[in-house]
């Protein structure tokens, strides 16, 4: 499961160190913490724009917002797109599905 961390530079004012910092001090996070890259346009970031290719979303094909989440199976292949609205619960199922393979 992949979820974009970051659409628009301009919406997270905060540097990466600081925002490393913060998670690691303040919320205990020890999940790892990717870069900030861009998930559309000419500078999209390829592994986002494998992702758009394989699994598409509509005639654009563009990541609308943050909290996009792909589902990828142990072999690396993209399986689902959930939207930004799909609350994480909600593809339990998908996932517990996907580890019975």
């Amino acid at each position: 499961l992949v979820q974009k961390r970051k659409l628009c530079y301009s919406k997270e004012p905060w540097g990466e160190s600081t925002i490393n910092h913060y998670l690691r001090n303040s919320l205990d996070v020890e999940f790892d913490l990717f870069s900030k890259v861009h998930v559309n346009g000419h500078s999209a970031h390829p592994f986002f724009t494998f992702l758009k290719s394989k699994l598409r979303d509509s005639k654009f094909n563009f990541i609308k917002w943050n909290f996009t989440k792909f589902l990828i199976d142990r072999r690396g292949v993209p399986r689902k797109r959930y939207g930004s609205s799909t609350p994480p619960l909600d593809i339990e199922d998908d996932i517990v599905q996907l580890l019975e393979e």
